[in-house]
C-alpha cells in the first residue's frame, strides 16, 4: 500500500531538499515496513514458544534447545529495543527533527538515513561519540 505522495519507484537522492515531504513519507514508510516485519517476528516467536514445551529427555537436547530459546529471546529483546528506536523516529518525523543530527542540527545525510533510518547523529558526530567512547573505555 502507497502513500499518493510517494511514487512507486521513489528513492530519495542528495539532489532534491532534505526532508521534503516525498521525502520524510519515504522513510515513514520504511519504518513502518521495518516495525511491522519487527513485531509479526515477535509474534512468532511467542507462538514457537508456547507450542514447545514438551521437556527433552536427553540433557543434550535439552541444552540445545534451552540455548536455542535464550538465544532467540535475546533476539526479541534487541528488536524490542529496536521497536522503541522506531518509534522514536517516527516521532521525529511527525515534529520535523527527523533526519538532522542531535548534536550539531545539520542533515544526517540520505545514504546515512538509507543504512540505518533510526540514526540520530551525523556519521561524523557518530564517530566523535565513538572516539569519546573509546578513550573513556581506555581510561
Amino acid at each position: 500500500m502507497t502513500h499518493p505522495l510517494l511514487p512507486v519507484d521513489y528513492r530519495p537522492s542528495e539532489n532534491e531538499a532534505f526532508m521534503n515531504p516525498v521525502m520524510r513519507e519515504y522513510f515513514r514508510q520504511k519504518l513502518l515496513k521495518w516495525r511491522s516485519e519487527l513485531l509479526h517476528d515477535s509474534s512468532e516467536t511467542l507462538v514457537h514458544l508456547q507450542t514447545e514445551t514438551v521437556p527433552e529427555a536427553d540433557i543434550t537436547d535439552r541444552a540445545a534447545t534451552e540455548t536455542d530459546r535464550f538465544t532467540e529471546l535475546r533476539t526479541r529483546d534487541r528488536e524490542r529495543k529496536l521497536i522503541g528506536k522506531i518509534d522514536s523516529a517516527l516521532r521525529r518525523i511527525e515534529d520535523g527533527s527527523y533526519g538532522y543530527c542531535e548534536d550539531t542540527g545539520e542533515p544526517i545525510g540520505v545514504r546515512r538515513l538509507e543504512a540505518r533510518p533510526i540514526a540520530t547523529l551525523s556519521l561524523e558526530a557518530q564517530e566523535r561519540h565513538e572516539r569519546i567512547e573509546r578513550t573513556q573505555r581506555d581510561d
